[in-house]
């Protein structure tokens, strides 16, 4: 999956997923474990992913009510493993997250569980998959309207996060860049409103510390830029006009933003304006945890599941992180 300079040019919608899935189809199978998948939508997201030989699915709940929702919505489970729990939410997130400290899965995903409940049993101080970094989330956006597959961070997890956070954020994304097979050494893209450091704006500040920080080597693996503004990071007549000479303005690959209001409407905005496909992944914790939503796609649900199984892949070879 290797990259070519970014550009305002349109591409078919999902052909950058399709690309994704076809990577992740590559590689040997990942157990993953399907936490409370009660409902249509995500039952048939891991059935799917499983079918794809992408996964291979342990349902982690009720098993009365998981075999009736695949009775009734015509689902083969029958080469799933059925962990069965008690009838409630955090039973069956406790359960998933005991199976992943067992070795029994590779990757957690959410089912129709809330987000709350399994990030609750994921981050648990005693028993949770905390690691020594910051837990993260990242989309993987698909834009029709522009050449490479682009992250924005974090729109999910962290709600302000201050320097220290961010440099988490901004390492998680870089790494599953590197490790998942997008490319090497991405451009980030720090954005605030403008692209001049102001005291007036403290995002700024934190994106020009930010940058000094990978030159400092506390930050590896990607070229970062900031303050950008969105217009001059993703486009390059945008940053040509503001005299910004970068080798990230005009053609970012990872958008880190300011805090989570504005990256979940920037994440928004590129899904209804821009057409794009976003599927969602957890970073930081001992496992990747995948993340979809009721209103995701189909496309997006199984590229979701694509990016886990490749980034699992990858950490097979690597010693595991130490748990904090």
């Amino acid at each position: 999956m290797s990259t070519q300079p970014a550009a305002a040019t349109t591409s078919q919608p999902g052909a950058k997923y399709d690309k994704l899935i076809a990577h992740a189809k590559s590689v040997p199978t990942v157990s993953t474990i399907v936490v409370y998948p009660c409902d249509e939508s995500s039952l048939r997201g891991a059935i799917e992913a499983a079918e794809a030989d992408i996964i291979k699915a342990t349902l982690v709940g009720p098993a009365a009510r998981i075999k009736e929702v695949a009775a009734k919505h015509n689902l083969n489970i029958s080469d799933c493993e059925i962990v069965d729990t008690p009838p409630t939410e955090a039973a069956a997130a406790a359960k998933g997250v005991e199976l992943i400290h067992a070795g029994r899965g590779e990757v957690l995903m959410k089912g129709s569980l809330h987000t709350d409940e399994i990030m609750r049993a994921v981050t648990a101080k005693e028993g949770g998959l905390r690691t020594n970094r910051r837990i993260s989330h990242v989309f993987i956006m698909d834009v029709p309207a522009y050449t490479e597959t682009v992250f924005v961070t974090d729109a999910a997890v962290n709600i302000f996060p201050d320097l220290d956070v961010k440099r988490d954020i901004i390492q998680n994304a870089v790494d599953l860049y590197n490790e998942a097979g997008f490319g090497t050494t991405p451009r980030v893209a720090i954005l605030s409103a403008v692209e001049t450091v102001t005291s007036k704006i403290p995002s700024t500040i934190e994106a020009a510390a930010l940058c000094k920080m990978a030159d400092r080597k506390q930050i590896t693996g990607a070229l970062l830029d900031g303050p950008l503004a969105f217009d001059n990071a993703i486009d390059m007549e945008a940053a040509r006009i503001k005299g910004i000479k970068s080798e990230v303005a005009g053609r970012a690959q990872i958008l880190v933003v300011p805090d989570l209001e504005s990256g979940n409407m920037l994440a928004k905005n590129l899904s209804y304006f821009a057409k794009a496909d976003g599927a969602g992944i957890v970073l930081g914790a001992r496992v990747p945890v995948v993340l979809t939503s009721r209103a995701d796609t189909a496309r997006s649900r199984m590229a979701s599941a694509a990016v886990a199984a490749l980034l699992a892949n990858a950490r097979r070879r690597k010693a595991p992180i130490a748990a904090a």
